[in-house]
This record gives C-alpha cells, sequence and structure tokens, in this order.
C-alpha cells in the first residue's frame, strides 16, 4: 500500500474541515481526546440506521447485534494482540477500573501492600487505592522524578516486595508523556507473583503494543483517544478473567467476556471502534490485519514524532518556558506539559484558542499527584499540547509564532 499524504489522511477527519471567522481550527488536545475518523461515523451510523437491537435475539438485527460485537473483539484483538474473549466493554476506563477493582477484592487482605504510582492519570491510581482502603491494605506509590518526569526505579525491589499483590502503573503519562519501562516493574511484580495492572489510554494512540508478550494481567484503554467514540476497553488475561467475581445480576452471562459487561453495552459505539481500528488499518501494509495495524501505528508513531523534535526544540529555547520533559534518551509521546513564567495556563490557553482558533488544554489533567509534587497548580496546572496524525507542519510552525507572540505581550 502506498504512503498516505497528510492531506488524504486529514480528508478522513470531518471535524478538520469546521471553520470560525474564516480561520480553520487546529486541534492540539489528542491527549485529551482525538477527532473521530470517517469511518468511524459511517460505521456508527450504519448501524444505528439499518436497524438497532439488543443481544442473543433469533431476529436479523439482533444477530447483527451479536456479530457486532465479537467482531469489536476481534479488532481490538488484533491491534492489542491478545485473545478475543479476553476483551471487555464498558462506560470508559475508569468505570471499568473501578468495576474491576471491586471484583479483586477477594484477592487482597489487610496484610498486603498495593503500589500504585506518582506519575499516573488518578483513573489508575483511585480505583487501586479505593481497593486498598475496603481492604485494610497498604498503598505505597513509585516516585516521580522532579528532574526526569519519569518513575523512579532504582529502589523498586523495596517498593515491590513479597506483601504486593497488585501493581497499577501507566504506559505513557498524559501529561510529560514519558513511556514508563513497564516491562521492568511488569518482571519484578511477577516475581513476587503480584497482579499488574497497565493504564494504556495514552499509549494506544501511539506506539504498537502487544499484550501478550507484555505479560500484564489487565490492559486499559479508551476508543476515543484513537479515533473512536467514547468508548472504554478492558483486556483481561484469560487466567484472571476466567477466576474473576464480577457484581452483576444472577441471571446474566457467567463467561468471560460478558460477565464483566454488565447491562446493554453501547452497541453502536462498539461499531465506532471497529471503523477506528479500520481506519489505522489503513495506514499500514501486510498481509493480515494485526500486520496492517502494526505498520499503521508505525508510520503514525514516524509522523507524530517527526513534528515533536521541533515543538521539543522550541519549548527547550525559549527562556520564559519551562518544559516538562524527560531527557534526551528517553521514549516519549509527542505530548508537551509546559508553563510560561506569568502567565496562568487558563490565560495562555484562551489566547490560542481566540488569536489561532487553536485547541490547546490546560490544567492537572488528573495527574494530580504529580502537579502537586511540582508545583503547578498556582499557575492553573500545565499547557498541554499534544500531537496526532493529521497534525501538520503548518499548524506546528503557527503554534510557534502564537507561543512567541504570548511571550512578546504577556511578559514585557
Amino acid at each position: 500500500m502506498k504512503k498516505r499524504s497528510i492531506l488524504d489522511i486529514r480528508s478522513a477527519f470531518p471535524a478538520l474541515r469546521e471553520t470560525e471567522n474564516q480561520k480553520p481550527f487546529i486541534y492540539f488536545d489528542g491527549p485529551g481526546g482525538t477527532q473521530m475518523a470517517q469511518q468511524s461515523l459511517d460505521a456508527m451510523v450504519n448501524y444505528i440506521t439499518s436497524g438497532m437491537a439488543n443481544l442473543h435475539g433469533a431476529f436479523p438485527t439482533s444477530v447483527t447485534t451479536d456479530e457486532l460485537l465479537l467482531e469489536g473483539r476481534k479488532a481490538v484483538a488484533d491491534l492489542l494482540n491478545c485473545d478475543p474473549s479476553e476483551v471487555a466493554f464498558g462506560q470508559n476506563m475508569t468505570s471499568l477500573a473501578f468495576s474491576i477493582a471491586r471484583s479483586l477484592g477477594a484477592f487482597i487482605a489487610a496484610e498486603d501492600d498495593i503500589v500504585v504510582t506518582e506519575l499516573d492519570h488518578r483513573a489508575n491510581v483511585d480505583p487501586w487505592v479505593t481497593l486498598a482502603k475496603d481492604k485494610g491494605a497498604a498503598v505505597k506509590f513509585i516516585p516521580v522524578s522532579t528532574a526526569t518526569y519519569s518513575l523512579e526505579l532504582d529502589k523498586l525491589n523495596d517498593i515491590i516486595t513479597e506483601k504486593t499483590k497488585l501493581v497499577a502503573v501507566g504506559m505513557s503519562s498524559n501529561v510529560t508523556g514519558t513511556v514508563t519501562d513497564i516491562a521492568r516493574i511488569i518482571a519484578r511484580a511477577k516475581e513476587v507473583k503480584a497482579l499488574v495492572i497497565v493504564d494504556a489510554v495514552h499509549a494506544v494512540p501511539h506506539l504498537s503494543i502487544d499484550f501478550k508478550q507484555l505479560g500484564c494481567d489487565v490492559l486499559l484503554c479508551s476508543a476515543y483517544k484513537f479515533f473512536g467514540p467514547h468508548i472504554g476497553i478492558a483486556v483481561i488475561a484469560a487466567a484472571l478473567f476466567e477466576e474473576l467475581q464480577v457484581y452483576k445480576l444472577q441471571p446474566a452471562p457467567q463467561e468471560m467476556p460478558d460477565k464483566l459487561e454488565t447491562g446493554t453495552q453501547n452497541h453502536e459505539g462498539i461499531a465506532g471502534l471497529v471503523g477506528a481500528i479500520s481506519f489505522i488499518e489503513s495506514l499500514g501494509d501486510g498481509a493480515t490485519r494485526g500486520e496492517r495495524l502494526q505498520s499503521g501505528m508505525h508510520r503514525i508513531d514516524d509522523h507524530e514524532q517527526n513534528l515533536s523534535d521541533r515543538i521539543e526544540r522550541l519549548l527547550e529555547q525559549l527562556p520564559e518556558v519551562t518544559l516538562f520533559r524527560a531527557p534526551a534518551g528517553t521514549r516519549k509521546t509527542p505530548t508537551f506539559a509546559f508553563t510560561v513564567k506569568g502567565i496562568n495556563a487558563r490565560e495562555a490557553t484562551a489566547w490560542f484558542a481566540e488569536r489561532y482558533n487553536m485547541n490547546i488544554a490546560d490544567g492537572h489533567f488528573y495527574a494530580s499527584t504529580m502537579a502537586e509534587k511540582l508545583g503547578v497548580n498556582p499557575m492553573g496546572g500545565w499547557i498541554r499540547i499534544g500531537l496526532a496524525p493529521y497534525n501538520t507542519l503548518e499548524e506546528v510552525v503557527l503554534f510557534e509564532q502564537g507561543l512567541r507572540d504570548l511571550i512578546a505581550v504577556r511578559t514585557t
């Protein structure tokens, strides 16, 4: 397959055609949620307009819905290299994490430890902290370095011990973009026979992920971060999934993965998920869907890293800017968190929105432990710019101009 041009890729996103005051919108808010690909929209509309139905009926629309859920699981399995029976859907990552945490209560006792991190989004902290409180277990944090904005792993063996029963870690920070060495954390957790929960919400849009190779027990992500609708995805290793005691209705299915999917699922959202994965597949080459998805993810990564290098150089060069970015040699996704001396984060993002139709986010982004530790809250948190495959060099150049103008006007 011929590599698709940036104009061709952008044509797959209807939102990019929207304008205000004859200026196009520029979407640098990918870490909070990407725009939806046309293939995702089409799949949702086709399911809705062709006749919706609930599961397990003898009539055609119900059979189609059964087939849709199966196809959704197969598509996720090809994207993340897991078994379709290990894939469950839910409202969002946070809701799935709380549901899984409640179900893991039988595995945790008062004398146990649960390990979380200071780098993570609270969606991969509070479900497990809540579980620890319910069971009387202790909570330990893997600290984040204030110098490298990465997890400090030199004392990992002292944090993850024989008492540790669960470790929750993010694959990539939704603020700094730091890609954590989760292989090292998983290896240590498995030495002490602890369960491992991986938050891959920010990683799946940018990195090729192999669930089987990782060896974690649970991996969580969200379709709206990779060109689809608002729906959560949980991949749970079969060995754990089979033992999981889920709070659910008595007559509902007891087998995996249905037992985690309490109530009627967002069927049109699952259709949109399949469409979003089809978009990624369209970017790649290969004989199988899995190969094309892996190839597509590598092409996304190449495009984003090229633009990312330029943004990083700019933010490092401006003396008024403090960039919260891991040093060279650390793998990072194209997500940048920074502050500007003397300028509140909301004031800065409003500047970009009003003058450039540029969508840039501000705040703590639910990485509140790290925000407190790094002292950014008095300035309104971070300014965050994140890239997606539809972003262009021209948009990056305009961001550079806007940031220089902001500094010149507000700091003089």
